[in-house]
């Protein structure tokens, strides 16, 4: 196994997507990821679906497949004192532990932040919910779509003001998931200055937060309070969806230069009243519009597109996934990868995003990790794991206090 975070091992706690997603990207940069289910169901990401992939064993969901390549499992009961027992070796041997429970739910398992450090002071914990740890709103359940509208970003997205809408994928989840990861990577360096882990703590509100980007600063230094406007930029123009001949086509004039070229290549006046320059464009956003779309009418996007490319203007096509993953810059960037599942066979899955490369005199060498393996089996790598951990005391949970009762939490935050 290859990669930056070869010798990394990183014990995954987390079910459903936004902690999943977070080791499936430490796995992918070469860490060894050992994800701990629930027996007899797993995670629970395993049940969703339609699609579903029908196999000799059952059948896998392909949302399980987005978020858990390049991973180990392992089933362990953690109210069982023998599960727990491996757990604490996998502790005790860990750089990394992700979790995404509700806020509390891990310490009343045994394993609360001091226990943790205890067994082992080098461990960084990742600890995703879904509105924070604290606060007066810290133990509310997450999920994505809930944390869409909570955080701001459904009143953004959408035609108007009256339509708000969710992003297509479950982004809220993705972006914790994200923060997490560069979070986790940031403590992996000071830990190399100060030789002691320390708990990384994110959610979903605040990764949605967190990429508001120019739309948070428009309103908390301008005043304003965006809105849904469809598929136009806010603050740019024309920058956006135009309708031509039989389709439609992205463009995007980012600087009074590339407007300029716009208006040439089609015959229009860059400097008419009212358009000369990007503010009054935008003020004049839907007259813009209409004067592009009605001098595109009579264009087919093709060759639309390949105008806007002679002349230097930033565009592209809508593509739906088929053709996403066909087209041969998607598969040229490693965006494409296959793997041999042990009972769906053949799998082509989306591959990580980032690729790596050694400089040198004769040119770049890529050292980017191509061994993927494929999403695990419910528990099978239980076995060699505990093999593998088989040189320890595996009797009594040293350091661990029992939880009280049985009434254990169950939910997780995302």
């Amino acid at each position: 196994m290859s990669g930056p975070l070869d010798g990394v091992l990183v014990v995954d706690l987390t079910r459903a997507l936004a902690g999943p997603h977070a080791g499936m990207m430490l796995g992918d940069l070469g860490a060894r990821v050992v994800k701990v289910e629930t027996p007899g169901g797993g995670d629970d990401s395993r049940g969703w679906g339609p699609p579903f992939v029908d196999t000799p064993g059952g059948r896998e969901s392909t949302y399980f497949f987005s978020a858990n390549r390049n991973k180990e499992s392992i089933a362990l009961d953690l109210k069982d004192e023998t599960d727990k027992a491996v757990l604490t070796e996998l502790v005790r041997r860990a750089d990394v532990l992700l979790e995404n429970f509700r806020p509390g739910t891990l310490a009343k398992l045994g394993f609360g932040t001091d226990v943790l450090a205890e067994l082992n002071p080098r461990l960084v914990t990742l600890a995703i919910s879904g509105f924070g740890h604290d606060g007066p709103e810290g133990g509310r359940a997450g999920y994505d779509q809930i944390a869409q509208g909570e955080a701001g970003l459904m009143s953004m997205t959408g035609s108007g003001p009256e339509d708000p809408q969710k992003v297509g994928v479950p982004i809220s989840d993705l972006l914790a998931g994200m923060y997490g990861a560069y979070g986790v990577l940031a403590a992996l360096l000071e830990r190399e200055r100060t030789g002691r882990g320390q708990v990384v703590r994110t959610s979903l509100l605040a990764a949605v937060v967190g990429v508001h980007a120019y739309q948070g600063t428009a309103h908390t230094v301008g005043g304003k309070v965006p809105r849904g406007q469809g598929n136009h930029h806010p603050s740019i123009s024309p920058y956006g969806l135009f309708h031509c001949a039989g389709g439609s086509v992205q463009l995007s004039c980012g600087s009074e230069g590339l407007w300029r070229r716009l208006c040439t290549e089609f015959g229009l006046d860059a400097d008419a009243p009212g358009f000369a320059t990007n503010g009054e464009r935008v003020a004049r956003r839907e007259e813009v519009i209409e004067l592009l779309e009605g001098v595109f009418a009579d264009i087919e996007a093709p060759e639309l597109l390949a105008r806007l490319a002679a002349a230097g203007v930033p565009a592209g096509k809508v593509r739906t996934l088929d053709e996403v993953y066909s087209w041969d810059q998607v598969e040229s960037q490693g965006l494409v990868i296959s793997v041999e599942h042990p009972t769906a066979g053949p799998l082509t899955l989306p591959g990580p995003p980032l690729r790596f490369f050694t400089p040198g005199t004769d040119g770049e060498q890529e050292t980017t990790r191509r061994d993927h393996t494929p999403p695990p089996v419910l528990g099978a790598d239980g076995e060699a794991v505990r093999a593998w951990l088989s040189g320890s005391e595996l009797g009594e949970a040293d350091g661990v206090p029992q939880p009280e009762g049985d009434d254990v939490e169950d939910g997780h935050a995302t």
